[in-house]
């Protein structure tokens, strides 16, 4: 069975790898993307919202599949249909192509986004140890990858299509593959079925309890959001930067938040998960900060850098904290908090760019910096039983992990 666990871990790993690799790519070229197909600024924030939009119809959707087929099968094909939507989104020629490929982007990335953290956080308490960290580090990572090879196709002047054509004929078949040992996972004596029935019939009291942990995560992608889908057009229109240049703040970010997730999970066993969440809330809400003050693009790299160190703790630990307050319902756990991943783009996105366009961007800057601080208020929601995964009370990695194997 630990050999199933770490199989399962791994595939696990690399899909989130993969997941982060087709957002950066799509997200670093949106001025090409908006280029390509003559999307006027005024426009631009319609497509960006509805991507988050149809991501959270998605999830919903996601938590009632959970209910008769595995979380595994709906990663299993979600994540090849991202991947192609975003192929799709190159390759069009037409405003009305590009509004079909990011609404198949969306739908499929809720789907995904749901079933890779219920399978996370149902192997981190089947782990016994906090491991939740080291999946979004593997999200970091790739991102990394793709905000790189978006750097370069910038650089060479690429079309979109030829930057994603070989990224999506690796992945898809390689995401295939790991899937065969994706693990379903229940813990505690609960098999999978078992855990999606339960919160079916728990859905009540999980959104009551779960509401502070909501407002984290919406709080948390707000601010994400202003990175992923400003910090390229901030780098070029307010400190005039050239497109090529305008790629690397959000690899930077990406780098950073790599950094903070490799180690994170050692933090939440020493210090728990409450220290973790407030101190990660500050040092973000000091990176922008100093990206709203910023004299120029090195200075706004190092804003971003504290962005990324910051808020790369919050949303795996908010996805963990869920799992520890209902270990019988974390499918729909999981699937509620991940629609206010959405709404957190939802806001974040059309909030940064109006404020932009009607006062200016710095200023829009400290709009996420408030809302992460608010954050400490609900810093508490983090504490309970098991927080430090590992801290003296580890359980044995051979605990029950439901249906696993390869998710059949």
């Amino acid at each position: 069975m630990t050999e199933v666990l770490r199989r399962g871990r791994a595939s696990l790993a690399f899909g989130f790898f993969a997941q982060g690799v087709a957002f950066a790519l799509l997200v670093t070229r949106i001025p090409a993307v908006q280029d390509r197909y003559g999307v006027s600024d005024a426009l631009l924030p319609v497509f960006l919202a509805a991507v988050p939009i149809l991501a959270g119809v998605g999830s919903v959707v996601t938590e009632r599949l959970v209910r008769r087929v595995r979380p595994s099968a709906v990663l299993r094909w979600s994540q090849p249909v991202v991947l192609l939507a975003l192929f799709g989104v190159g390759a069009g020629e037409r405003m009305a192509e590009l509004a079909v490929s990011l609404a198949v982007f969306g739908l499929a990335v809720g789907a995904l986004d749901a079933s890779m953290n219920m399978l996370g956080v149902s192997l981190q308490r089947a782990y016994g140890r906090s491991i939740m960290l080291g999946f979004h580090a593997a999200y970091s990572l790739g991102g990394i990858l793709g905000a790189s090879l978006a750097w370069m196709g910038a650089h060479w002047g690429l079309a979109l299509w030829v930057s994603y054509l070989p990224v999506v004929l690796v992945l898809v078949p390689a995401a295939l593959v790991g899937s065969r040992w994706y693990v379903d996972g229940g813990g505690e004596g609960k098999g999978a079925g078992s855990d999606r029935a339960h919160g079916a019939e728990a859905s009540g009291v999980v959104f009551r309890a779960l509401l502070p942990l909501c407002l984290v995560m919406t709080f948390a992608y707000i601010g994400d959001s202003t990175v992923s889908n400003w910090s390229a057009k901030y780098l070029q229109d307010v400190l005039g930067s050239s497109e090529q240049t305008a790629t690397v703040p959000y690899n930077v970010y990406m780098v950073t938040t790599l950094v903070g997730r490799a180690v994170g999970d050692f933090g939440v066993r020493r210090f728990g998960a409450v220290a973790v969440v407030r101190g990660g809330a500050v040092v973000a809400a000091g990176g922008f900060a100093v990206v709203a003050g910023a004299p120029g693009a090195w200075v706004e790299m190092l804003g971003f850098t504290l962005v990324g160190l910051g808020l790369c703790v919050l949303v795996p630990q908010t996805f963990a904290a869920a799992g520890r307050l209902f270990p019988g319902a974390s499918d729909a756990a999981v699937a509620r908090l991940n629609v206010f991943n959405y709404v957190g783009f939802l806001i974040g996105s059309p909030l940064v760019g109006a404020l932009g366009d009607v006062w200016s961007y710095r200023g829009a800057m400290l709009v996420p910096m408030v809302l992460v601080l608010v954050t400490l208020v609900y810093a508490r929601s983090f504490e309970g039983p098991g927080d430090r995964y590992g801290g003296g009370h580890e359980r044995s990695r051979t605990a029950d992990v439901g249906r696993g194997g390869n998710g059949l």
